[in-house]
């Protein structure tokens, strides 16, 4: 069998990365995640000797797992080459893990994962990455980012140019990463979601931000001539028109889609196989339980 084309041109991706980080990288979302995964990771009562970040945008996740104390080595799987002050870096690609099997007591991926052509076989080989009880957790735009931009260009195209160019990258939905996660081997998956709204003054300035952030169409089936002045303006009058606030700022939403897991081990929880409880459901409610098929007496 052939594989299907790939869905991203995962080079132009880290050129327009490479691009934003010389021309000083707009960090606010990293900022946040990582502040995130500092919250999520202090309910977790455990030390981490070995710990890896997989391609997180800048190394500010890295720098804080080494910051931590509770990390002995980090090993940064970098999509750049750059240097990191006691952090190990090696470039690499997600879907092609360079890490011995169960070498990771620790993996982070923040804001990566979007732009992988392989999810569910870079989350296999992260599974594999763990040591037995290892722990995943990691973060990726989901299926209601910039939705607002979406659908203005969307209409802007249709109008001007009488057809839809693929112009946004199509996003991962929460119900989807835990099956994947599952798929992959992970013990006791979890996913959620969180939603940051940003407001702008103007459609040009969230433009500007996401060429800031390497965030720029790689898909590789993008449209290659340049985008109409005339769409283009026609999408910020719609964008504009359909999500200003009361005081004419425009609100661009970023859904941050949460997911962990384990590498299983025997000292984990696992759920009880149907039909082996041994306290009826209304006992444990204090309620009456009735049975549907008798009558009434």
């Amino acid at each position: 069998m052939t594989r299907p084309p790939p869905l991203f041109d995962t080079a132009l991706a880290r050129t327009r990365l490479a691009r934003a980080r010389r021309a000083g990288h707009a960090d606010f979302l990293v900022t946040r995640v990582c502040d995130d995964l500092d919250d999520r990771l202090g309910a977790v009562l455990r030390r981490f000797p070995q710990a890896l970040d997989l391609g997180t945008p800048t190394p500010d996740a890295a720098l804080r797992l080494a910051a931590g104390g509770r990390c002995d080595a980090v090993l940064r799987l970098s999509p750049l080459v750059e240097a990191t002050p006691g952090v190990a870096v090696a470039v690499g690609d997600p879907e092609a893990l360079p890490v011995a099997p169960a070498t990771v007591d620790l993996a982070v991926s923040l804001l990566a994962l979007q732009h992988v052509n392989d999810l569910p076989g870079a989350l296999a080989q992260l599974r594999r990455a763990l040591k037995p009880d290892g722990l995943f957790i990691g973060c990726l735009l989901g299926g209601r980012s910039l939705t607002e931009l979406r659908q203005a260009f969307g209409q802007a195209e249709s109008e001007i140019e009488g057809g839809v160019s693929p112009r946004v990258a199509p996003f991962a939905e929460v119900r989807e990463m835990g099956s994947l996660l599952q798929r992959a081997g992970f013990a006791l998956p979890v996913t959620d979601i969180e939603t940051v709204t940003v407001r702008y003054a103007d459609p040009f300035a969230l433009m500007r931000d996401l060429r800031a952030m390497g965030l720029t169409n790689v898909l590789t089936e993008r449209r290659r001539t340049p985008l109409r002045r005339t769409t283009l303006m026609r999408a910020a009058a719609i964008y504009a028109e359909r999500f200003a606030d009361p005081d004419g700022r425009l609100r661009a939403t970023f859904e941050i889609l949460w997911l962990s897991g384990w590498a299983p081990h025997a000292s984990q929880q696992v759920p009880l196989k149907p039909g082996s409880a041994r306290t009826r459901l209304a006992a444990a409610l204090g309620t009456t339980e009735h049975d549907p098929m008798r009558s009434p007496s």
